[in-house]
C-alpha cells in the first residue's frame, strides 16, 4: 500500500504529515494505548482511591506496577505503557521535589499537570529542525 511506502520518511516527527494525510506518530501513540490496560481515580471530599488492572504481557512475565507515588500529596495511575509512564512519574517527581526546595511547600496540583502538559507538548511547539 502507498502508506507503507512513505512510512519510513514520515514517522520521526510528530509534525510531518504523510502524503496520505497521516501523522504516524499519532498512530503509533494510539497503539501504544491500545496496548495498555485501564486505570482509574475515584475523589472524594477526604479520600482519594486509584485502582489499575494487573495484566501481565505474556504468560513468562510478571506483572508491573502501575500505581506510583509522587509526592505525599500526588499520585498517579498508568493506563498505557508502563515505561512511558515511569518517565514521566520520574519527571513529576522531580519537579515536586525542586518546587519544595525552593519554596518549602507541596507543589500544587494544577501547576504540576500544567508542567506535564508543557513537557508533552513541547515537540510540537517548537520546530526541531
Amino acid at each position: 500500500p502507498i502508506s507503507a511506502m512513505f512510512r519510513n520518511q514520515y514517522d520521526t516527527d510528530v509534525t510531518t504529515w504523510s502524503p496520505t494525510g497521516k501523522l504516524h506518530q499519532v498512530e503509533y501513540a494510539v497503539e501504544a494505548v491500545k496496548q495498555g490496560s485501564a486505570a482509574i481515580g475515584c475523589v472524594s471530599k477526604t479520600h482519594a482511591v486509584l485502582a489499575t488492572r494487573m495484566k501481565a504481557q505474556s504468560e513468562l512475565s510478571d506483572h508491573q506496577r502501575k500505581i506510583f507515588r509522587i509526592d505525599d500529596h500526588v499520585a498517579v495511575a498508568i493506563a498505557g505503557l508502563v515505561a512511558d509512564g515511569r518517565v514521566l512519574s520520574k519527571f513529576m517527581r522531580n519537579e515536586c521535589m525542586s518546587h519544595k526546595f525552593k519554596y518549602e511547600s507541596e507543589m500544587p496540583v494544577s501547576r504540576l499537570v500544567h508542567k506535564v502538559a508543557d513537557k508533552s507538548q513541547k515537540c510540537t511547539q517548537y520546530a526541531s529542525r
